[in-house]
C-alpha cells in the first residue's frame, strides 16, 4: 500500500510538471513604508548597530508601529549600550515619513522600549562553552525551507521576482521625486500563467500605492501602466496586461499613520511568494545566532547549489533543528520530479548545517541585514547566500 501511494503520489507530481497543464501564480510584495516593513526596518537597523559594536551579540528585537507610537520588545545581550530612540527615528527618516501632516513622523514619534536580556536558559544551550556539547546549539527548535528555480537568471520564482520589482521601481521614482506625488506605502500583485513549470505570460498586475490628495485615479492609473510597469516588467511587459490600480479609488491615508506594523507579518513576501514552502520563522530583528534566520539563509544558498549544479531544475531543502544542539533532526531535499533526488539528496549531505558553520560558511556576524530587509530577502545580488 504505502509503495504504490509513493508511486501515485510520484507521477502526479511529474504530471503537474510536464507541459500542457497551464496554470496561473501569484504573489505579492509590499513596500518600505508598508507598516510591517517599517517595523522589519527598524528592527534590522537596531539589529546591525548592535552588530557593528559586537559581531557576537545576541538580538531578538520585535517592533509595533500605530499612529505616532513605535514599541520596541524584545531580548538584546551585548557589550554596548545603544541609543535605540536615535536609531529608530533614522530608519524611519531613511523610509521616508517625514511629511508634516503625518501622525507617524521620524521627528515626532514616542519611542517605548520595552528590551531585557537573552534568557540564560537559552544561552546555555546556544553558547559553545555552556552547550553540553561545547558546540553553538540552534538558538530555538523549529523547521526551515530554502527553494532555487531555474525559471528565472536570479533563480527565483517569477510572480514575486517581478512583483518586488514593482515596489522597488515606485520607491526609486518617489525618492527621486518623479511623480511627487508618491508617498512610502504601497503593495502590487503579480499573476503570471504557466505551462508546467514554464512562465509562458503576465496576465494580471495589481498596485496600490499612497499618493497626496487631490491626484486623479487616471494620473495613478497611467503612471503605473505607462512608466513603472514596462520598466519594472522590463521583457515580461506586454500591452495586454490587465492593469487594476488602487481599487478602493483612493489610497492617501496609510503606513502606520492609518494601519498597525508588526515585525513578521511579511514572511512570503520575504521569502518566495508562496511558491515554496515556509517553516514560519520571520527574519528581521534576529541575529544569525536564530536559525529561523540563519538556516534559512543556507538553505536557500544550498538549493541554489543543486540547481546550479545542474542536479534539477527546481529544488528544495528543508531542514529541522532542537533548541541548543547542533545537528539538525533532518535534512530534506525535493526536486519536484525535475531532476534525479538521490544525486542531489548525496550533493546535500555535503553541506553542513551547524549553526556555527552556517554562520562561518555565509559571513553572518557583520552588520548586513538592513540591506536584506524589503524586496525580498532572496534573489539580490551581493548576499553570500546569493553566490
Amino acid at each position: 500500500m504505502t509503495t504504490a501511494l509513493a508511486k501515485t503520489k510520484s507521477a502526479t507530481r511529474r504530471s503537474a510538471g510536464s507541459r500542457g497543464i497551464t496554470y496561473h501564480f501569484s504573489s505579492e510584495s509590499v513596500s518600505e513604508g508598508h507598516p510591517d516593513k517599517v517595523c522589519d526596518y527598524i528592527a534590522d537597523s537596531i539589529l546591525d548597530a548592535y552588530l557593528t559594536c559586537d559581531p557576537n551579540a545576541r538580538v531578538a528585537c520585535e517592533v509595533l508601529c500605530k499612529q505616532d507610537t513605535v514599541v520596541l520588545g524584545g531580548e538584546i545581550t551585548a557589550v554596548c549600550e545603544l541609543d535605540h530612540d536615535a536609531i529608530t527615528r533614522k530608519a524611519i527618516r531613511e523610509i521616508g515619513y517625514t511629511q508634516p501632516s503625518l501622525a507617524f513622523h521620524a521627528d515626532r514619534v514616542k519611542v517605548l522600549t520595552i528590551l531585557t536580556k537573552q534568557s540564560p536558559d537559552i544561552a546555555q544551550g546556544v553558547d559553545h562553552e555552556t552547550n553540553s556539547e561545547r558546540e553553538q546549539g540552534a538558538g530555538d527548535q523549529g523547521i526551515m525551507f530554502g527553494y532555487a528555480t531555474l525559471e528565472t537568471p536570479e533563480f527565483m520564482p517569477l510572480p514575486i521576482l517581478l512583483a518586488h520589482q514593482l515596489t522597488r521601481g515606485m520607491a526609486e521614482d518617489r525618492k527621486g521625486g518623479n511623480p511627487a506625488w508618491l508617498c512610502p506605502d504601497a503593495k502590487s500583485q503579480v499573476c503570471v500563467l504557466y505551462d508546467g513549470h514554464k512562465p509562458l505570460a503576465v496576465t494580471d498586475v495589481l498596485v496600490s500605492t499612497q499618493h497626496l490628495p487631490d491626484v486623479k485615479q487616471e494620473t495613478i492609473a497611467s503612471y503605473v501602466r505607462d512608466v513603472l510597469a514596462p520598466r519594472a516588467l522590463g521583457r515580461w511587459f506586454r500591452e495586454d496586461i490587465r492593469f487594476t490600480v488602487n481599487p478602493t479609488g483612493s489610497f492617501v491615508q496609510g503606513g502606520p499613520s492609518a494601519d498597525c506594523g508588526v515585525t513578521g507579518r511579511k514572511i512570503i513576501a520575504d521569502t518566495y511568494g508562496g511558491a515554496a514552502h515556509h517553516g514560519g520563522g520571520a527574519f528581521s530583528g534576529k541575529d544569525p545566532s536564530k536559525v529561523d534566520r540563519s538556516a534559512a539563509y543556507f538553505c536557500r544558498y544550498v538549493a541554489r547549489q543543486v540547481v546550479k549544479s545542474g542536479l534539477a531544475e527546481r529544488a528544495e531543502i528543508q531542514v529541522a533543528y532542537a533548541i541548543g544542539v547542533a545537528t539538525p533532526f533532518s535534512v530534506r531535499v525535493d526536486t519536484f520530479g525535475t531532476g534525479d533526488d538521490r544525486a542531489a539528496a548525496d550533493f546535500v549531505r555535503k553541506f553542513d548545517f551547524r549553526p556555527a558553520a552556517i554562520i562561518e560558511t555565509l559571513g553572518l556576524l557583520r552588520p548586513i541585514y538592513r540591506k536584506t530587509t524589503n524586496y525580498g530577502h532572496f534573489g539580490k545580488p551581493g548576499l553570500t547566500w546569493e553566490g
